[in-house]
């Protein structure tokens, strides 16, 4: 089984700054992408950024030059550096790891629980 904790969450004004990380723990041989989404009060889950095996990244372009994905494969530790914080990227942060291959040979998605981001005006 694949678990994946975030941590890093809270409360800051607009203009700061916070970074989250999200550690994969398990059986794992190999994760595919990893990535950050989030969900606002009243609104549909949203990709924020993602990044695969090998470093490509990808991001929503609302948080394009603001917010930095990155990736240390050897940990299976994913973070997000956000900077210029708005009170609009107040939401629920969720983790996210594609096509894990585990020890069984399968390979599967999995989410975190999420962790609370506030940014007030």
């Amino acid at each position: 089984q694949v678990q994946l904790v975030e941590s890093g969450g809270g409360l800051v004004e607009a203009g700061g700054s916070l970074r989250l990380s999200c550690a994969a723990s398990g059986r794992i041989f190999r994760i595919n992408a990893m990535g950050w989404y989030r969900q606002a009060p009243g609104k549909q889950r949203e990709l924020v950024a993602t990044i695969t095996s090998g470093s490509m990244t990808n991001y929503a372009d609302s948080v394009k030059g603001r917010f930095t994905i990155s990736r240390d494969n050897t940990k299976n530790t994913v973070y997000l550096q956000m900077n210029s914080l708005k009170p609009e990227d107040t939401a629920v942060y969720y983790c996210n790891a594609e096509k894990v291959l585990t020890s069984d040979l399968r390979a599967m998605d999995y989410w975190g629980k999420g962790t609370l981001i506030t940014v007030s005006s």
